[in-house]
């Protein structure tokens, strides 16, 4: 079979069109609502870090829902008031050094989730620990701001 021009000229065009919109294909594009939002998180992640550093409670008082829960890496559930509670106890509770890595935010609508690496030194209860662990963050758009509902983090395998 033969191509006439024409004919090869259509098909090499439907293949530029089909290779530039196939990699698009069910992706939505980031408005600039959805990079704020991303931004907020992300400051707010980074912010939890200095906080949990300098020993600042006021952090959690603002950012953390009422209803937070939180599963540790050392298997215990936390809430907000568990979690200020401790964090005015700086005898048998502090943070030596924490640095956060490989973050992403992902959106859903009034929801978003952070996950993140974290490595840590610091005591807790009055035990010294540290690791590095794997978290997942949940935030839900409250009346115009952000709010951590919900945490959850494992040990990083071995």
């Amino acid at each position: 079979m033969r191509l006439t021009k024409w004919t090869f000229a259509v098909l090499a065009l439907s293949l530029a069109v089909t290779a530039f919109t196939i990699p698009t294909f069910g992706k939505k594009s980031i408005t600039a609502t959805d990079a704020d939002a991303i931004a907020t998180i992300t400051q707010m992640e980074n912010a939890s870090v200095r906080a949990d550093r300098a020993g600042d409670s006021s952090f959690v008082e603002k950012n953390y829902a009422e209803n937070f829960t939180g599963g540790s890496s050392w298997g215990n559930w936390e809430t907000k008031q568990s979690i200020l509670a401790d964090m005015k106890d700086t005898k048998n509770n502090k943070t030596n050094s924490e640095e956060i890595s490989e973050l992403t935010v992902r959106l859903y609508g009034n929801t978003a989730i952070a996950t993140y690496k974290s490595t840590y030194d610091s005591i807790y209860h009055g035990d010294h620990r540290a690791r590095t662990i794997l978290s997942t963050d949940t935030f839900v758009r409250q009346d115009g701001s952000w709010k951590e509902v919900a945490s959850h983090s494992s040990e990083l395998a071995k």
